[in-house]
């Protein structure tokens, strides 16, 4: 249809070269030459077919556009879609890390709490056995002083006499 009316538009003007409007000069006013009743209905049609292709087309562009805009908002909306999934993605290992790292600080924390009474263990047992020493220690001494006031009162009465103290055992004593 688009070719029948561009034919009959050319036709008409082609025909109509030396009838096209002229200007009048005094009231700035356009004059179209007369034209008889069939030519009026051509020019009609042709008029008609020429709206009929301008609307064709201004619909394709419309259809066009639309089909690119729907085509960007689908595009757009995918990448939203990945764009969520790799939040997710991202959020949901930030979740695994920081439950690991919890995990881990918990097995530190009782790995340290294990440590600590263990070394409280051994500090309360080696103050345990130091106290013994200390105790042990002590009663060596008594025992020392025992045995040498047993030594000296054997000799003395063995040999009855105190001339053979020795004077360091006399401090001792």
């Amino acid at each position: 249809m688009a070719q029948v009316s561009s034919n009959a538009h050319r036709a008409f003007f082609d025909r109509h070269d030396d009838e096209r409007p002229r200007a009048e000069s005094d009231d700035n006013i356009l004059a179209f030459p007369p034209q008889s009743a069939p030519e009026c209905s051509t020019t009609a049609l042709e008029l008609i077919y020429q709206a009929a292709d301008m609307f064709t087309g201004i619909e394709s562009r419309a259809r066009n556009i639309e089909t690119n805009a729907r085509a960007m908002c689908q595009n757009a909306v995918d990448k939203l879609v990945d764009a969520e999934r790799r939040v997710h993605a991202a959020e949901q290992a930030r979740r695994d890390i920081i439950a690991d790292v919890d995990r881990r600080l918990q097995e530190v924390a009782l790995a340290l709490s294990d440590a600590q009474a263990r070394i409280d263990s051994a500090e309360a047992r080696a103050h345990a056995a130091e106290r013994r020493a200390t105790a042990a220690e002590a009663e060596a001494q008594t025992a020392r002083r025992l045995l040498t006031q047993v030594e000296d009162a054997i000799r003395s009465r063995l040999l009855g006499d105190d001339a053979g103290f020795h004077p360091a055992r006399r401090a001792r004593a």
